[in-house]
């Protein structure tokens, strides 16, 4: 009797890593840090860090890439070619990542992990330690100085945790723990980190990691403003 093969089952995808991006246009990206800064400088300043957290995340090996942007789709494919694209939707952040999260998640990634664009030093190693600890929990939170949190990962997608939270407060991620125990989702907490929110941070940021590029960017602008040199010096 001939051998019957079996139908091939779809391949799983193991892990993809998303940064959150928006087009860099004056006025809509960074708006915190003006003044001192001015709406053209700020904007320049997230297009280096952007630009530099892509640069750094392509040297992993053990995930795919993508951007989930807002603004104009033919800009992130020339600005970054052959790097996956994933239109940002929804009415805000919460809902945006969760929208993001979902859709990976459907597509059969096994572990999903998002970053924002302004962390452009964020360590190769809490990424992997995310991937690491999705094989055996639900979610990964990667929690930021400022009560928030500047990673996000899933293997199993819980909208809920999304829902209802007071984005851009310092309360963040203690709501969103809150979500996750009170729903019984399992979890795990990386090393804190730090994005570049307002000028303490740039501040840190600059002691922290002198040679990145957005550093040596930053270093540029610091004699057109001199209120920004006596912050940062």
């Amino acid at each position: 009797m001939g051998k019957v093969d079996k139908p091939q089952q779809k391949q799983a995808k193991k892990a993809i890593l998303a940064i959150f991006a928006k087009q860099p246009i004056p006025g809509q990206v960074k708006t915190r840090l003006c003044p001192p800064l001015n709406d053209a400088t700020a904007a320049a300043l997230y297009l280096e860090s952007l630009m530099e957290t892509v640069e750094r995340m392509q040297q992993g090996n053990n995930y795919d890439l993508a951007l989930c942007y807002a603004g104009d789709q033919q800009w992130f494919v020339d600005t970054f070619p052959g790097i996956l694209l994933n239109v940002q939707q929804g009415n805000d952040l919460g809902e945006r990542m969760a929208r993001a999260l979902n859709d990976f998640l459907t597509q059969g990634y096994l572990r999903v992990v998002l970053i924002g664009s302004d962390v452009p030093d964020l360590p190769e190693d809490i990424v992997g330690r995310a991937f690491n600890a999705l094989e055996s929990v639900d979610l990964v939170l990667g929690p930021t100085v400022d009560g928030g949190y500047c990673l996000v990962g899933e293997s199993n997608h819980h909208p809920q945790l999304f829902e209802n939270i007071s984005w851009s407060s310092e309360s963040v991620l203690v709501e969103t723990l809150e979500k996750a125990k009170v729903l019984k989702i399992s979890s795990e907490l990386l090393a804190e980190w730090e994005d570049l929110d307002d000028i303490a941070a740039l501040q840190r940021y600059l002691k922290r990691s002198p040679e990145g590029r957005t550093a040596r960017y930053l270093k540029t602008v610091l004699a057109e403003f001199p209120s920004l040199d006596d912050c940062l010096t």
